[in-house]
């Protein structure tokens, strides 16, 4: 049976929605779990909200007279993709830069160096709320910068770093985990 009330809009939540930690920290099991004070917010994202892709590969296996008797999965990647539009938030420039590329505060200055090192690789929680005050968060044990858009410099639009996380299997071989209650 078809049910209205089943279908609902992702919302960031209002006290914020993508959070970024260092590897190993201590990961949230639920909705509810206050984060560990490791993880920071990336402030807000562009009205073009999250975008969750999945690339699946497979093999198709044909038998003698080319019937597909077998499909067998060769790959399968995950990404979020958001663009960040707090450029003056130093976390957010760690985070598409690398930690050890930003310098400085903005009071007194702020230096980024822009090169050839890997960007850090970090742990991210999402937390969204769906319809009827049903919390949703999405947990990256593992989550690597793979992609960064342009950057555009106009003077009608916000100035946003669009990122490309791609997700890597944490030791259960998981690359997110979605926990949904409704409070």
């Amino acid at each position: 049976m078809n049910t209205a009330s089943n279908v609902s809009a992702g919302k960031p939540k209002i006290t914020g929605a993508i959070y970024a930690a260092p590897l190993g920290t201590t990961l949230p099991t639920d909705t509810t779990t206050a984060l560990n004070e490791a993880f920071k917010p990336l402030g807000y994202c562009s009205e073009d909200g999250l975008v969750n892709s999945t690339d699946l590969q497979s093999e198709n296996i044909k038998a003698w007279g080319g019937d597909t008797v077998l499909s067998v999965q060769t790959s399968r990647d995950d990404t979020f993709k958001f663009t960040l539009l707090e450029i003056l938030n130093l976390d957010v420039c760690k985070f598409v830069y690398g930690n050890d590329n930003v310098t400085g505060a903005l009071d007194t200055g702020v230096t980024i160096t822009v090169n050839n090192k890997e960007v850090d690789e970090r742990a991210l929680v999402i937390d969204l709320i769906l319809r009827n005050n049903t919390a949703k968060r999405i947990v990256i044990p593992d989550g690597k910068l793979s992609d960064l858009g342009d950057i555009n410099y106009v003077d009608n639009d916000a100035v946003g770093y669009e990122t490309t996380m791609t997700c890597m299997p944490d030791a259960s071989g998981n690359t997110h985990y979605e926990y949904i209650k409704r409070a």
